[in-house]
Formats: structure tokens, sequence, C-alpha cells
């Protein structure tokens, strides 16, 4: 029993370390009545025990003590609640796109991340830096676009391109650490060594120590340990129509879509969400139904039809696999050999 409880305290130290560098505090609750081994001891002469701050302690995962500012909210309720009140001010967050591809989604939802960033701090500019290699892949934001999708003016978004992924890393590392800059994105490509868990420790420090977000967008690579608290999984989703007052237009583009699901979060479970990009609000809505039809209507009735269920192939009567020869009397007549005589 004494080693069960030495190496319980000695956890509990642990914890409390890694709380401290993080940056959280455990949450302390009160303890119950008669919890602690000397409550008889503490009372006085009236028999009424007297107020004093419980000694004890209660860890619990993923709880951290944090006011409501230190969160940039989506706006989303569903997913700002999942988030534990949204992505974190002070931090590092990753934005992961898996495939080359994602890479107009990701950038899109990070300018929209910025825009809501800019909201709060309108005087000051946002830093993206990434590789040459980078910005000949995806290209640059379009400067009218910025303005017109997310309010966001060209002067305000300033772009370091870097040769090398060490000289990217160098620059985002310094301008981490200034409070000039309203956030920091840094974008990479691949799984590069050089990002490994100490680069992303560092940048999650400098963020931390100067209360400015640091958003780490990742292109075409597999999921990796890093000291982000947030992982974010960004790709493109299908758009709805335009709405007009007859209702929904046909064959039109709407807004901006995206499918975002919960990669890593110390604070909340796995999720996946579908947000829209209002444009005339710079905000964040989510859509939780399918606008696209799956089945027409019926010519002759008033109603849909019902949507058809899962479609299995069968291979056809008398077809064969690839490789295959059928038997000789199996073998159809018109292609059988010819004989002579």
């Amino acid at each position: 029993m004494a080693m069960t409880a030495v190496a319980r305290e000695t956890v509990f130290a642990l914890r409390r370390q890694i709380a401290k560098i993080e940056g959280t505090l455990p949450e302390r609750l009160a303890a119950p009545a008669g919890t602690r081994p000397d409550a008889r001891a503490d009372t006085d002469a009236s028999g009424i025990a007297p107020e004093r701050t419980p000694e004890i302690t209660i860890l619990r995962r993923g709880v951290a003590v944090a006011s409501p500012d230190a969160f940039l909210r989506t706006g989303v309720e569903r997913l700002d609640t999942a988030l534990s009140g949204g992505l974190p001010k002070a931090a590092l967050s990753e934005i992961h796109g898996l495939e080359t591809r994602d890479a107009g989604a990701v950038a899109g939802f990070a300018l929209s991340l910025t825009s809501l960033i800019l909201r709060q701090e309108p005087h000051l500019p946002v830093l993206w830096i990434g590789t040459s290699e980078i910005f000949r892949e995806a290209g640059f934001p379009y400067a009218r676009g910025l303005h017109g999708l997310f309010g966001i003016e060209p002067e305000q978004l300033l772009f370091s391109e870097a040769p090398k992924l060490v000289d990217a890393l160098w620059i985002a590392e310094e301008a981490a650490r200034m409070t000039a800059l309203a956030a920091v994105i840094l974008e990479i490509r691949g799984c590069p060594q050089r990002l490994d868990l100490t680069a992303t420790r560092r940048l999650h420090a400098r963020a931390q120590n100067a209360g400015r977000p640091v958003l780490l967008l990742r292109q075409a690579g597999e999921a990796e340990p890093t000291a982000a608290p947030v992982r974010l999984i960004v790709s493109a989703a299908p758009s709805a129509s335009r709405d007009t007052i007859a209702g929904p237009l046909a064959g039109s583009i709407g807004r901006p879509a995206f499918t975002v699901s919960i990669g890593k979060s110390r604070t909340a479970l796995p999720g996946q969400f579908t947000l829209e990009w209002n444009p005339n609000e710079h905000a964040f809505e989510e859509r939780t139904e399918n606008p696209v039809a799956v089945v027409p209507a019926s010519g002759r009735r008033t109603h849909p039809a019902p949507a058809s269920g899962a479609v299995l192939a069968f291979p056809t009567v008398g077809s064969f696999a690839a490789g295959d020869q059928p038997s000789r009397p199996q073998r159809p007549a018109h292609i059988s050999p010819r004989r002579a005589g």
C-alpha cells in the first residue's frame, strides 16, 4: 500500500510538471467531506471544522483552466464545443491537407481563420511563410479575392518566400515571438525531417510567450507527432446551390465549403463538420444536410423516388475474369477453329 501511495504521488507530481511546461493548470476541485484523514483533528471546540483550502488536487484529463478569450471561436457552436471553446490563440495549431489537391481548401480555411483573427486585431498584419516549392505549386492568394471573400486588405497579408525549409523554419520561429503580428502562417509540403517534434515545440513555446496564434499548414503529408494541441484535417466539400428569393438556383455555385475533421485534440473527441464560409458576413456556418439531390423526382409521381441502397457489382452470366479460359464445351461455336475436310 505504501508503494502504491508513493507511485500515485509521483504520477501527480509529473502531471503538475507537465501542466506547468504546457502552460495549463490542473483543475482544483473541493475535496468531498470525509476524504481527508485528519478531518476530525481539525475541529475546534464547538465541533465545527474551520474552512480551509482543500489540499487535494484532482486532475482530470483534458480539463485546463483558461479564460474564454483564450480561444478563437469559429462561430460554429458544435465545433467550438467540441474544441472546448475554439482554437487556442496562444498556441500552434495544425491544419492538415491529406493530398496536394486539398491545398486550395487548406489555404481558404486558413484565410477564413485569418479573417476572424483580424477582426480582433484589425491594425496588425499577418505573415505567411513558405518555401519556393510551396508557392510554385499552390500559388499566392489573389489580392481582390482577399478583400471580397474574407475582408482582408492586401497590405495586411505579408509573404515571406524562403529558398529552403531550414530558412522558413528560422523565419517562423523569429516571427512567432513578435507581438507586432496578429498571426503567423507556416506552410509546409510533405513530411520533411526537419519539421520534427523539437521544431514544433519551439514554435508552440514562442506562440505561448507572444500570445499569438501560429498556424501550421501541412500539404500532402502523413500525420506525424507535433507539439500542436489541435490538428484539423481540411478538404473541399461540395458547394451548395446559390440561394435566391425564389429558392436555390439550379446549376449555380454557392458559398465555399470545407469538410473539417478533428484529427487530434487534447480536449475533444474525433468529429467531422461541413462548414460554409459566408463572404458577406465573414463568418462560418455549419451545413447539416446534403444540398445535392441524389434521386430525381419520378415523372408519374409528385414525390421523389426513394434513394437506392448499396450498389453491388456481380459478374454477368457467361463472363469470365481476366486470364481465365473457358473449357472446350463452353467455347462458342462461331469462334471454334475450323477443320478442313
